[in-house]
């Protein structure tokens, strides 16, 4: 469980850099604003194009990928019904708690955890390219579409031709299906720029928690609290039932499949809900508590259903 502790730690650190620049005002009051814009724009897709353009694509089509898929409209849908029918909350902050109840951080958290726990990274891959190439472009469109503030047949289809972490995705996946090997001098100045992606964003997380509290007051905390039991119970039991009573897969898969869908939100959540300026207490409350809650959860599993 060492991969679990060594992923939490590197995250905390980093994030609590943040928090020390957000307290410090050093790098001055616009610190969060340009971090967002700049990881958003510039340092995510870079990354996304050199993970996707090195990805094992025949993982795809597997029933592993097949029992993530559904455990993540699982949990959508339940945030979703509970979001609309219970709490009546609009479209664009029904979006980012639906994603904040599914998107797992299966990047910085995801691979040291598939490294060490799991001992195979390619576990990672499937929801990787899921969230990047399904939920993230969705969950772009609609809160695009809502934040504008107009529904366009023609804008819902040319998003993601606008959106650049969409972009890169999409020429991540040609690279790797075309098995193009692009030179070191091509990749290198994208894996450099990429490299900054994380740090920005975990920063961008710490700056904002400055005066802030966890589920304060007036800042929807029932949202929260759905959230994050849908992420960090609901999804890996459901991910558990699928592995073990429907797809049938092996003592290792089915571990792995709970693990994966009991990874905490992403922090990418918080960077699409501050991109658009909606639900952005409820992306950074649910990143925290999720973030917080998955080590005894993870922890669980492992004691459960690690093979011996």
């Amino acid at each position: 469980m060492s991969g679990v502790l060594i992923g939490f730690a590197i995250i905390g650190f980093v994030i609590a850099v943040g928090y020390i620049v957000g307290k410090t005002g050093i790098a001055g009051p616009s610190a969060l604003y340009v971090l967002n814009r700049v990881a958003f724009f510039v340092a995510t897709p870079a990354l996304l194009f050199t993970v996707l353009s090195r990805a094992e694509l025949r993982v795809v089509f597997s029933s592993f990928l097949l029992t993530t898929a559904l455990s993540v409209l699982i949990a959508l849908v339940v945030y979703v019904l509970l979001s609309r029918l219970l709490f009546r909350r609009p479209v664009a902050e029904t979006t980012v708690g639906a994603a904040a109840a599914s998107y797992v951080n299966a990047n910085n958290i995801g691979l040291p955890v598939a490294i060490y726990v799991l001992g195979d990274p390619q576990y990672v891959a499937p929801v990787l390219l899921l969230q990047l190439l399904v939920i993230a472009p969705i969950t772009l469109t609609v809160l695009d579409t809502a934040t504008r503030g107009r529904a366009s047949v023609v804008s819902l289809l040319t998003q993601p031709l606008r959106n650049p972490m969409i972009i890169a995705s999409m020429l991540g996946v040609i690279v790797a299906a075309t098995g193009v090997q692009l030179p070191d001098a091509v990749m290198e100045p994208f894996q450099l720029i990429g490299a900054a992606a994380i740090p920005m964003v975990l920063m961008s997380f710490g700056i904002s928690l400055v005066g802030q509290k966890p589920l304060a007051a007036g800042s929807g905390r029932r949202d929260v609290v759905a959230a994050t039991v849908i992420k960090s119970v609901i999804m890996p039991a459901a991910a558990f039932l699928l592995a073990r009573f429907v797809f049938s897969l092996d003592a290792e898969q089915v571990f792995a499949a709970t693990v994966i869908a009991a990874l905490p939100t992403a922090q990418n959540i918080y960077n699409f809900a501050a991109r658009y300026e909606r639900g952005v207490t409820l992306a950074r409350d649910t990143v925290l508590l999720t973030t917080v809650a998955s080590v005894p959860v993870l922890l669980v599993v492992a004691a459960l259903l690690a093979p011996v």
